[in-house]
């Protein structure tokens, strides 16, 4: 508190003594409201007061810590407090370190700090310290951080904060003393302070920074991975490191004692049959006789034990084991003992975070309800099948105990943009200037409908797309959707232009038949026009000359498809498949066959390397089949994002072959490796190797791959792919494609 108002309370101390407060007002207060303002201080109107009540008034003032400056006036019992507020803090600049935005968000959120904050030099202190404390994290020392504070106006200052980045330390050795059955590759697969490898910039390559904050966690990693091969008496101490502050260069030493390597011996599981019969749970093990021990199959193993229970009911199943070594023998038992507790039903679901989506919509895709016996494996399928939706950014669901037999679902949900309005371009040396531009709602009005409108325009197509599609028709099992479309294509011949108008309706139904599982039909009816436009320089005869046609095609395409990954737009775990058989002649004139088939896979290592990355892998088959009737609008393609990078879209097809004849075969793989690039901004990076083939009469006619890396970012207006790719293997003619960008589609 300052002095001058000591000194001002002492001097009115007389003036103040056994007066009456007839009023009380506030003068510059925006930090509390006036009714805070009342119920904090001592004064009321209509009662005495006197020096004390005024001091201990400002004391309580003081104690919000937003005031540089009070002052308070009487004017014969009307008080008057003026304050002097603490400035805000308008903009923060960090000069010299981290300049991604995402990166910023995350710097800011640990130094304490952010645009709007009250400005205290507590605070300030606070964030430089942690700031110096997040370079000595990434291995800089003798860091020195200064900060520049520039007066706005009288409300507000600016921040910045000049960072110089201390030395960096380098790993030049790391040592495993007394490590023999594991190598320095297998300790790196799990520590995060490696040994600087030679050309440590280039990709794949340990670079040696120095990690400060993980240098506690390494020992129990190292044990870890002994454990993982059986060495159940490994002790590993403590790293020790020396540095070499003229070099800025870093010894670091590990001193393990690896003892002996055990094998599985008997494994016996202790439970209540009439529960579940033990033999099922032994099925399951991933553990086995005379294996060596691994402690991550026995986690997989606790694990398979609880769910098989807890899917009867016994949600707070507990799996404890007990490890019996037998050092002369060199093997260890292990014991399990499930205690089910009492069985589980759901008291009821509560759903929060949903703003827009209807709770119905949610509902529908949680498994279990009010009343239900608790299943764990229901639980899971729950947040994936939410997760699948697109719906929501993150979903989680939390169990909340009520009693021993009862507990609630909290399903909480935090909603994802679901609408859009796109509108890209692009330039082929085919179709020249591209304009893509849609408007669409996956859950319009959070109903779990989606409708959409697209535009595909350029020199040689022109389309147009409106759909409907409803996942879950009155909630139910059942789905449908319409399509109608007018597409219009030219395709660029030798001796000719064809140009095509199709026009078409296509309605599906289908059925969810297992939890995963999709079946369905679809109904295609769609006219095509066909155009004729022969050059001056053709040489052939009239007779030869291909006449302008009318045709429709009439088709159904039964189909099955399955699904059980954790997430929209980035999956990690989980695979989709499908297959489809479109059969064309019931009705209208063309007459063909055409079946496709296609298989995705995903898997995330985080759970493995502590590490969010992805490997994903897709392939496709189709075969054409003529029956009678069929043309090149029925010809499958390759190349372009969806199914050849390296090359562009639509390469390889009849347009550009000798002949119009459609390609019947094909067969595409995509193998990719995904990493996180910007957590905060939905950003990851990646790299892919493609592999395709396509004929007329056989799938090896043509065979071509490519590689490269992509930047991925799930923005507000859908998945947008950065393409930067490399055709391996093309030949005199290809039309290859060195960066393409994609927008709206995902792996």
């Amino acid at each position: 508190m300052k002095k001058s108002f000591l000194l001002l309370s002492i001097a009115t101390a007389t003036l103040l003594s056994a007066q009456t407060v007839k009023s009380i007002s506030y003068k510059n207060l925006s930090r509390i409201s006036p009714k805070i303002a009342n119920e904090t201080i001592l004064l009321k109107p209509g009662k005495d007061f006197s020096d004390k009540d005024i001091n201990d008034s400002l004391k309580k003032f003081y104690a919000f810590n937003y005031f540089d400056d009070i002052q308070v006036f009487n004017n014969n019992g009307q008080i008057e407090f003026i304050f002097t507020e603490k400035p805000s803090i308008a903009n923060i600049v960090i000069k010299g370190y981290k300049t991604a935005e995402g990166e910023l968000e995350l710097l800011y959120a640990n130094m304490g700090i952010r645009k709007g904050s009250m400005y205290t030099k507590e605070r300030v202190q606070k964030a430089k310290e942690s700031l110096l404390n997040e370079l000595q994290k990434e291995g800089y020392i003798n860091s020195v951080v200064e900060i520049d504070k520039e007066v706005l106006n009288e409300d507000s200052l600016a921040l910045t904060f000049n960072v110089n980045k201390g030395d960096e330390i380098l790993i030049k050795k790391a040592s495993f003393i007394g490590a023999k059955y594991l190598e320095q590759d297998d300790f790196d697969e799990v520590t995060a302070n490696k040994e600087e490898e030679f050309m440590p910039w280039w990709f794949g390559q340990n670079s040696g920074e120095l990690k400060l904050d993980q240098m506690s966690y390494e020992s129990s990693r190292i044990n870890d991975l002994y454990y993982q091969h059986g060495f159940l008496d490994a002790k590993v101490k403590d790293p020790f490191m020396t540095i070499d502050f003229a070099s800025n260069a870093a010894q670091l030493n590990f001193n393990i004692r690896e003892g002996i390597q055990y094998t599985t011996n008997e494994i016996k599981i202790y439970v209540d049959s009439s529960i579940i019969k033990v033999e099922e749970l032994y099925n399951e093990l991933k553990l086995e006789k005379d294996d060596i021990f691994d402690i991550n199959k026995l986690r997989k193993d606790i694990e398979s034990i609880k769910t098989k229970v807890a899917n009867l009911g016994y949600a707070f199943t507990q799996v404890k084991y007990d490890l019996n070594k037998n050092s002369e023998n060199k093997n260890v038992s292990i014991v399990f003992n499930v205690i089910p507790g009492e069985k589980v039903y759901i008291n009821d679901v509560i759903i929060s975070g949903n703003t827009r989506t209807l709770d119905r919509v949610v509902r529908r895709n949680v498994y279990l309800a009010p009343g239900d016996l608790y299943n764990l494996t229901d639980l899971k399928d729950s947040k994936n099948k939410l997760g699948r939706s697109s719906f929501f950014e993150n979903v989680e669901i939390k169990e909340q105990r009520i009693s021993d037999t009862k507990m609630n679902l909290l399903v909480e949900v935090q909603e994802a943009s679901t609408g859009s309005l796109k509108l890209g371009g692009g330039y082929g040396s085919y179709d020249g200037i591209l304009i893509n531009a849609s408007i669409s709602d996956k859950n319009i009005f959070g109903s779990g409908l989606n409708l959409g409108f697209s535009v595909d325009l350029s020199k040689k197509k022109n389309n147009y797309t409106v759909s409907l599609k409803n996942p879950a028709i009155n909630d139910s099992k059942y789905n449908g959707e319409i399509t109608v479309y007018n597409r219009e294509r030219e395709y660029d011949y030798t001796d000719y232009d064809l140009n095509t108008e199709s026009r078409g309706i296509s309605v599906g139904f289908g059925k969810s038949f297992f939890r995963h599982m999709y079946a369905g039909v679809k109904y295609k009816f769609e006219m095509i026009d066909e155009q004729y436009d022969y050059k001056t320089a053709y040489k052939g005869t009239e007779a030869d000359k291909k006449n302008d046609q009318d045709y429709n095609i009439s088709s159904f395409t039964p189909y099955v498809s399955f699904d059980n990954t954790d997430d929209y737009y980035v999956p990690r775990e989980g695979f989709k498949t499908g297959a489809s058989y479109e059969v064309a002649g019931v009705g209208g004139d063309a007459k063909f066959h055409k079946a496709v088939t296609y298989f995705k896979y995903f898997y995330g290592f985080n759970d493995i390397i502590d590490y969010d990355a992805i490997f994903r892998y897709k392939t496709k088959v189709g075969v054409l089949f003529d029956k009678g009737f069929v043309t090149e609008g029925q010809s499958f393609y390759l190349g372009g994002p969806s199914s050849l990078r390296g090359y562009e879209s639509y390469s390889f097809g009849p347009e550009d072959s000798d002949s119009d004849d459609p390609y019947k075969k094909t067969f595409t793989n995509a193998f990719e490796l995904s990493f996180p690039l910007i957590k905060s901004a939905k950003m990851r990076w990646g790299l892919f190797y493609d592999y395709g083939m396509i004929g007329k009469d056989s799938f090896s006619e043509i065979k071509r791959s490519g590689t490269g890396a992509l930047v991925e970012w799930i923005s507000p207006v859908g998945p947008l792919q950065f393409i930067f790719s490399k055709a391996i293997d093309a030949e005199a003619g290809d039309n290859t494609s060195s960066f393409e960008f994609s927008l709206g589609t995902n792996f």
